[in-house]
């Protein structure tokens, strides 16, 4: 069954961004270009992100692997430090005073359902919305407001320390989510055969 997912069309409803500036190396490079069934990796949850938002970014080095994105808009982070912390505070600068509603490229199984809660959820004051998964912090799918920027910039300064205890320690608005899978990230030739199966799986599934 197909559900309807209406973009989030709100004032100042936040801009999705794809961060693909990793270097890949443990799946061997070009993570991005990796191909699942078919389809570049980084081709499920940019359209997932584009279901559910009316405007959609591309957040990578200027020298990164990318494939053909049918005309998806490019922003271009400085090519050091190589942190995902830093992927977040570039693209709140380039955002000009809106929020950004962050995924990695890396994500096959985001649903536009899940971005849409994500993006909807009231922050109650808070500098972002963090999805919260069995007891993990998922900062790599998350709402990041304007005002994150500014506690995050001193975490940045040393960029190495964990993402989500950095993210963790500005306060942010937790979302439970029951249903782990959205949060599966491909990092090895291993994991993408394991996001191939599920898709195998899911396809058996919709034959029956």
């Amino acid at each position: 069954m197909i559900l309807f997912c209406p973009r989030v069309h709100r004032p100042q409803a936040p801009i999705g961004v794809i961060l693909a500036g990793g270097l890949g190396r443990r799946i061997g490079g070009a993570k991005a270009k990796a191909e699942l069934h078919g389809r570049p990796l980084i081709s499920y949850p940019l359209r997932a992100l584009r279901e559910a938002l009316a405007e959609v970014v591309i957040l990578a080095k200027a020298d990164t692997e990318l494939p053909s994105l049918d005309g998806v808009p490019m922003w271009i982070e400085p090519p050091e430090p190589r942190h995902p912390l830093m992927g977040i505070l570039h693209a709140l600068a380039l955002a000009q005073g809106r929020g950004v509603l962050v995924c990695a490229a890396d994500m096959p199984f985001v649903t536009a359902s899940l971005i849409t809660r994500i993006a909807m959820t009231d922050p109650a004051g808070a500098p972002a919305v963090i999805p919260l998964c069995d007891g993990e912090l998922q900062p790599l799918l998350a709402l990041y407001l304007p005002e994150a920027a500014a506690a995050l910039e001193s975490a940045a300064a040393e960029a190495t320390g964990s993402l989500r205890a950095e993210v963790a320690a500005i306060g942010p608005r937790l979302l439970d989510i029951e249903d782990r899978r959205p949060f599966f990230n491909v990092n090895t030739p291993e994991d993408l055969r394991r996001a191939a199966a599920i898709l195998d799986e899911d396809a058996d599934a919709d034959a029956d």
